[in-house]
């Protein structure tokens, strides 16, 4: 089942590589979408694929990433467009 979700990070995400294992995760897990940093220190993305991939990324992202730390996670879940053919980390 095809789901999106937009996901807002906060604590130590930027200066972490945190928009590349995003991408790496994501891609893994056969999700599409985007992440970028935003000026207040968090990190948002938009994944698009299976919700169980999806949630498994944010998972991941959450626990699993050697150098952030993540005190907070929104996730919002919207319906998915089917937009994205690929994961891109914007600037």
């Amino acid at each position: 089942m095809s789901a999106r979700a937009k996901a807002r990070f906060e604590g130590t995400v930027q200066g972490v590589s945190f928009r590349a294992y995003t991408r790496r995760y994501a891609i893994s897990a056969g999700v599409s979408g985007w992440v970028r940093n935003l000026p207040d220190g968090s990190v948002e993305a938009v994944l698009e694929g299976d919700r169980e991939a999806i949630e498994h990324v944010i998972h991941r992202l959450c626990t699993e990433h050697p150098m952030a730390v993540v005190k907070k996670c929104n996730v919002q879940w919207e319906t998915p467009t089917g937009e994205f053919d690929s994961f891109s980390i914007r600037q």
